[in-house]
């Protein structure tokens, strides 16, 4: 029988618009083996695959009258070559031209018609490398029902055979009739299914009002030539544009930072986000706005005591974080942010990076989606960005016998949100993934350019070229900031 939509899964289909397309994405950076690593064999894996994920060969299904939520029906014309694609740079591609193509991808809408998802297999990479660009809508994967596609489809050895492809047979789409009798049926057999319904429904009638409540508002600002003075400067209006910004730095930095001012690998990784934020605003005429911090919300790992904590049952929970950026030593952001997540420690239920690494395949790619349906709900709370890190496996993975190099997370952008944060830890990397809008930050490289920075400053502390600040003092010399400057890191 098939699955009715859920109403939290609906109120994310109904975010969906062309400026705020709410789909995640990952782009990974792989060296082909001794066999190569195409397009076909891209097909050929996913081919093998995808019957660990039978929501990826399902589509949308109203319910005439919306007497009920949509259901997910297996598609019939169900086509592998629609959804896996071919795209090449001029060789040698660098990566700036992949970050231009990928902006572009991840800026188009799924198409609503059919399984929700895409994987671009992007070819001509300076030295023989070869990417692959997966996205997937948000409400495809909820870690419980469907993991990400990107999770089955790696390995930990290179040799690994061919598992045979399923002999999958699509359901029949079930005529309008049977739809109308199911959505009565389930309605008299479960009064929460007909609240539901009228939930829904009210909702896209309050969504509706909302949007021609803003568009009234936009046009008056136009007609005064004012707009609305933006929560803060990540904030305003969204574009139907992306920029993706990407960057990769070395794990044994945040280990050494950790081990000497006492804190986690987490903590490291914020404190560097929240100095290349300040940074970055500093680069930008109007400075830091007169704001001394930022509201973050960081998706958070906790156990649920009613399920095995490194299954997919793990719960997902909203932390909200203030960045510091009006803080100009690096160590005692660093302090502050760590202190930030000592109640989430002190509960129990954190989850530790090495009890997540034991969840089979790469899970990376499925937290980040969780993340972001976490940012998503929390949206309410009036945060600024979501960030969210995930640790992956620190030992090589490979795809058809290609090794993979590099994981970028892309989250999407929620509305008025300009810009969002991944980070993926991965065999001995950090992986920076910047999803910005283009109209609103012409000039998010330098944000890019500025992560590094940050991180150089913190390094800093650790071989003795910069004074260590002391515990539970404020220091009081305000450090000049440094100017954005071609970043080693890829860009």
């Amino acid at each position: 029988m098939s699955e009715r939509l859920r109403p939290r899964d609906l109120d994310f289909l109904a975010t969906d618009s062309p400026s705020t397309p709410m789909h995640n994405a990952t782009l990974e950076v792989f060296a082909p083996g001794p066999q190569g690593f195409d397009y076909t064999g891209v097909v050929e894996l996913i081919g093998e695959r995808i019957s660990y994920v039978p929501r990826y060969r399902q589509r949308l299904q109203p319910v005439p009258g919306r007497l009920a939520n949509p259901m997910w029906v297996d598609d019939e014309e169900f086509d592998l070559s629609y959804h896996v694609r071919r795209s090449a740079l001029p060789k040698p591609g660098t990566m700036e031209q992949l970050r231009e193509l990928t902006a572009r991808i991840i800026s188009r809408p799924l198409d609503r018609n059919r399984p929700l998802w895409e994987v671009y297999v992007i070819e001509g990479l300076e030295h023989g490398h070869v990417a692959v660009l997966a996205k997937s809508h948000q409400i495809l994967v909820d870690g419980v029902e469907t993991v990400d596609l990107g999770q089955v489809l790696l390995d930990v050895h290179a040799d690994q055979g061919p598992l045979g492809s399923d002999e999958w047979h699509p359901r029949r789409t079930p005529t309008p009739v049977h739809l109308v009798a199911g959505a009565l049926k389930d309605s008299v057999e479960s009064p929460a299914t007909l609240l539901h319904t009228a939930r829904s429904n009210m909702g896209t009638l309050l969504r509706n009002a909302d949007a021609a409540m803003s568009r009234v508002g936009q046009v008056a600002g136009a007609l005064t030539n004012r707009r609305p003075t933006p929560d803060s400067p990540l904030t305003g209006p969204l574009s139907q544009q992306r920029r993706v910004v990407t960057v990769a730095t070395d794990l044994r930095d945040y280990r050494e930072i950790r081990q000497l001012h006492e804190t986690s690998v987490n903590d490291v990784v914020l404190a560097a986000v929240t100095g290349a934020l300040r940074g970055w605003l500093m680069t930008r005429d109007e400075g830091l706005y007169g704001i001394k911090q930022l509201r973050a919300i960081v998706p958070m790992s906790v156990i649920d005591h009613e399920l095995e904590a490194t299954s997919l049952g793990t719960q997902i929970t909203g932390k909200e974080v203030y960045l510091p950026i009006g803080e100009p030593n690096p160590v005692v952001r660093l302090l502050q942010v760590s202190h930030s997540f000592h109640e989430h420690k002190e509960t129990g239920r954190a989850v530790s990076a090495k009890r997540l690494l034991g969840i089979a395949g790469f899970a990376p790619t499925t937290f980040h989606a969780l993340g972001s349906r976490v940012a998503a709900r929390e949206l309410r709370r009036g945060f600024h960005l979501p960030v969210t890190n995930v640790p992956g496996p620190q030992f090589p993975l490979y795809a058809a016998g290609a090794k993979m190099l590099e994981s970028y997370p892309v989250h999407p952008l929620l509305p008025e949100h300009g810009l969002s944060i991944g980070v993926t830890s991965y065999n001995g990397l950090v992986c920076y993934g910047i999803t910005a809008d283009r109209d609103l930050f012409p000039d998010a490289d330098v944000l890019g350019q500025c992560l590094v920075e940050s991180l150089e400053e913190l390094k800093d502390t650790v071989t003795g070229t910069r004074p260590r600040a002391p515990r539970g003092r404020k220091q009081a010399a305000r450090t000049r900031p440094k100017r954005a400057t071609q970043a080693r890191a890829r860009q």
